[in-house]
């Protein structure tokens, strides 16, 4: 399976909503992830498989620090390895730009999500309690810094 990385552009756009509105219960609108492309602190990478968009990645870098706003793979191409692919390229890059920490909140009870994070040495530093607004579910604050 050949899975390329590159910046996402707007025709990538539909596709990211695709896989969004599978994996979150809450999702970012068209407008914001267009919005995204203009924004100077913003950079978002998609995986894809024969042209096609199978996931991607996006951050807000501010000064030296990175804060994962998403992260999603769809779900027919979850287990072989593109979200470790997508996280590994992003950490690549983002530390090509200077960056030497990163962060992010995740589920509490996101076990897959955590496990990858924790693979490539992200550490729980917190906890915001009810975060979520669909259903008032913690988030676990992790950091990885350099």
């Amino acid at each position: 399976m050949d899975i390329m990385i590159d910046f996402m552009k707007e025709e990538d756009i539909d596709a990211i909503l695709d896989i969004s509105s599978l994996s979150f219960s809450v999702c970012w609108s068209k407008g914001s992830y267009i919005q995204e492309l203009t924004n100077p602190i913003a950079r978002y990478l998609v995986a894809k498989i024969d042209n096609k968009v199978v996931g991607f990645i996006g951050t807000w870098i501010v000064l030296d620090e990175s804060h994962i706003t998403n992260i999603a793979v769809h779900p027919n191409h979850r287990k072989h390895g593109i979200g470790s692919k997508l996280l590994k390229e992003f950490l690549d890059y983002c530390k090509s730009q200077g960056c030497i920490a990163y962060t992010l909140e995740v589920r509490s009870g996101n076990k897959a999500a955590r496990a990858l994070y924790e693979k490539y040495n992200f550490k729980q530093d917190g906890v915001r309690k009810g975060y979520y607004e669909d259903n008032k579910e913690d988030a676990i604050i992790m950091w990885l810094r350099e």
